[in-house]
């Protein structure tokens, strides 16, 4: 056995003292935001699980739901893996089937504004955010240096209104003062990270009226435009093939985009969110303990991601300075850089919000109380 999995193995038959006070101030926050929920939870421990399918990526902050050391309560949960475009399409358009899934938050918003989408809400949870200066790739012979040399150049993307692309162009026009507009748009025929996203679901393909845009030759990514020279600069969610390649042509836009992504955080306090979780809401009505039984639950698979970085991180995590990128972000970001729930997201969540209205996306400015289940709206971390 490993000195991870042992760990592990230690972690599931003897959890820490930390994780089961962590656990009980949940289950006592949990007792005074939803009236019942307490004695729900108690009345579960003697009947029978209900099964749970979750779906998402198997990434550090969820992986503890994936192996098993974290459970739903009163739930025989199963998780499985899939990719951000394809969970999307299965909700928005397809069986619509999976009890809990991860989803694109922006996507999400465009199925419910401009769709009529009432299948699922969300809870509070976001397992995917990113600072997003570090997606503006330019090609060294066009001349770019700035931001403000965008205006008036060609600029790729795979898809458009994704959440990753909403955020760049929104950031880009106010941090930067460079609006949509300003650009012409080229949306590529493929996308050199799919096998990583997915397939593009419909709701990442919406283009506004009022901007320039065209599409890219067929047979060409967005890597191979950005080389040749066919658009000037590469707006994407991933590194393009060419950048990871180490194609000599293909630079990003920040260089220093670790300083530059920290400065946004100080000024802003922005830490874009890319993922939430949603919910079919037929499962909610039937057991309305539930969404705070999955709350915790993620926030319980949190917990253990951050106890292994504080703990074990330098053992097995092959960075050679993780010590020190743990100690910078929580100085800069709070001990919880990664935080769920409402009232620390707000935020986030409603300048995403004016982003999509003021791109010509949404066709309303939508507010957190819509999307959100209202039993979560006052969810918390103990």
């Amino acid at each position: 056995m490993t000195m991870q999995n042992s760990k592990r193995s230690q972690m599931i038959t003897n959890p820490s003292r930390r994780l089961f006070i962590k656990s009980a101030l949940m289950t006592a926050s949990a007792a005074s935001v939803m009236p019942g929920y307490a004695s729900s939870i108690s009345k579960l421990n003697n009947s029978k699980k209900i099964p749970l399918q979750i779906t998402g990526y198997d990434v550090d902050r969820v992986s503890a739901l994936v192996d098993g050391r974290v459970n739903v309560a009163g739930c025989d949960a199963t998780f499985e893996t899939a990719s951000i475009g394809d969970m999307n399409t299965h909700v928005f358009s397809g069986p619509g089937t999976r009890d809990v899934t991860e989803i694109g938050l922006h996507p999400y918003m465009l199925a419910y504004a401009n769709e009529g989408f009432r299948a699922y809400s969300l809870i509070p949870v976001f397992p995917l955010r990113a600072f997003r200066h570090k997606n503006i790739f330019i090609n060294s012979d066009s001349g770019i240096t700035k931001p403000a040399d965008l205006r008036g150049r060609k600029v790729a993307t795979p898809g458009f209104s994704s959440t990753s692309l909403t955020w760049l162009r929104g950031i880009m026009q106010h941090e930067y003062n460079v609006r949509p507009d300003e650009i012409e748009w080229v949306i590529s025929a493929q996308d050199s990270s799919a096998d990583k996203a997915g397939k593009v679901s419909a709701q990442e393909n919406v283009i506004p009226e009022g901007l320039r845009v065209s599409k890219g030759p067929e047979g060409k990514d967005e890597s191979e435009l950005l080389v040749n020279g066919d658009v000037d600069a590469l707006f994407h969610a991933a590194e393009p093939r060419a950048y990871i390649e180490g194609q000599p042509k293909v630079k990003r836009l920040f260089a220093d985009y670790r300083r530059t992504e920290r400065e946004y955080y100080k000024k802003t306090g922005i830490f874009p969110i890319m993922h939430a979780v949603a919910m079919r809401n037929e499962l909610i009505e039937k057991n309305p303990w539930l969404p705070q039984a999955v709350f915790n639950a993620y926030s319980q698979a949190k917990q253990l991601m951050y106890e292994d970085l504080n703990n074990t991180g330098w053992l097995t995590n092959s960075l050679p300075w993780i010590g020190n990128e743990l100690e910078e972000t929580r100085a800069l970001m709070g001990d919880n850089y990664w935080p769920y729930g409402i009232d620390v997201n707000r935020k986030s969540l409603e300048t995403l919000f004016q982003y999509s209205y003021e791109q010509g996306l949404s066709k309303r400015e939508l507010k957190i109380e819509e999307l959100f289940h209202p039993s979560t709206l006052e969810f918390m971390e103990g």
